[in-house]
């Protein structure tokens, strides 16, 4: 009878395994959830892009119980106060009951569920425990209340729709937004607006025609034009604005005019025909070599020209301080006013890209040919 009774026990924990292995816990039951022990509800977490790899804080919490001896996963589970965790970020999963979360980590989700930047906002977050890859039987700890402020590295936006878009390669159909050009604003919060747009046609401004600031890819939001003086003031309730044909720099400032922002709701546009100058190209630094506007790829090109090493920039308009001056790159790869770039490269035939489609994240390339 002893021999039988070892044999059935033996059995019964080779079925768990087996089960197990094979993510079938029919055999399993759940008997209660983990407890989320740290950190304290109520604590307030202001993140930081400058130390991303730092800790944020650390989260621990108790083993949750099943009824079988198997590997339990947990996840932490992130969701905006009083959502009833209805959109989830996650972070995970770990086999420990304990995890580390780096500042980027956290700030990655928070962005996740549509937390604002730079505003301190009451988030909810749990732990769950399940068990193997289809996360069979799940089990869910007790909610602890955060306030995170998070960040954002991207710059706001805003878009150029209007009845130049089908002829200038920006989408089949005019005044479409999701496909419109956009300019971007140098920070977050800010709202000095910046970029390129090519106007393939003449744009004569009526109640059909021209274009417009939009703040949102639709009609929902902001939409500025000309506050009827055509004077490059800004107006929410304004009129379509016109150019004539070519390759402009925009600007537009969508901030209500104060001291700290003096150039608010104001806008320009420049016509600027963009050349490549320097000791690296044929004509030294005495006269430009043109760049011209590809409609096809939205950047400005050369198809060949012959490079030595030396250096050489970019400039708009054939003059010097004029405020189109590309000379240095950043720390990211973008080009920035000023300074000389320096080509190295063996002598010979390249060709010359200059983008300046994506809005202050303008880049270059050299191409030997």
């Amino acid at each position: 009878m002893k021999k039988i009774l070892k044999s059935l026990s033996f059995a019964s924990l080779f079925l768990i395994a087996v089960s197990c292995e094979n993510d079938d816990f029919s055999v399993a039951t759940a008997t209660g959830g983990p407890e989320l022990l740290t950190p304290e509800s109520g604590n307030e977490y202001n993140l930081s892009p400058e130390n991303p790899e730092s800790e944020a804080t650390t989260f621990v919490w108790n083993h949750a119980d099943y009824d079988v001896q198997t590997e339990v996963n947990y996840v932490l589970q992130f969701a905006l106060a009083g959502t009833e965790f209805a959109a989830v970020s996650e972070i995970g999963p770990s086999t420990q009951r304990f995890r580390k979360v780096t500042v980027a980590e956290m700030n990655a989700a928070m962005l996740e569920i549509e937390a604002e930047p730079f505003v301190l906002t009451n988030v909810d977050v749990r732990v769950k425990a399940y068990l193997g890859s289809n996360e069979s039987m799940p089990l869910y700890s007790n909610v602890i209340s955060i306030s995170v402020t998070p960040f954002t590295l991207d710059l706001p936006l805003l878009w150029i729709p209007g009845s130049y878009q089908a002829e200038s390669g920006y989408g089949s159909d005019n005044w479409s937004h999701a496909l419109a050009p956009s300019l971007a604003a140098s920070a977050y919060g800010k709202t000095d607006f910046e970029g390129y747009v090519y106007f393939a046609n003449n744009v004569i401004a009526d109640n059909d025609n021209g274009f417009k600031f939009s703040t949102q890819q639709n009609w929902d939001g902001t939409n500025y034009g000309d506050d009827g003086s055509f004077s490059g003031i800004l107006s929410s309730t304004g009129s379509n604005i016109g150019v004539q044909a070519g390759f402009y720099r925009v600007r537009a400032n969508t901030g209500e005019v104060t001291e700290a922002n003096p150039n608010g709701l104001t806008y320009s546009t420049v016509q600027v025909s963009w050349g490549i100058i320097g000791a690296a190209t044929p004509t030294g630094w005495d006269s430009d070599t043109d760049l011209v506007y590809n409609p096809t790829t939205k950047k400005l090109e050369i198809a060949s020209i012959a490079l030595v090493p030396g250096g050489f920039k970019f400039r708009g308009n054939n003059a010097w301080d004029n405020g189109f001056d590309l000379g240095t790159v950043d720390e990211d790869g973008f080009l920035q006013p000023s300074g000389d770039l320096t080509f190295d490269g063996p002598e010979g035939n390249y060709k010359v890209v200059l983008d300046l489609s994506n809005p202050r994240q303008y880049t270059y390339e050299l191409i030997a040919l």
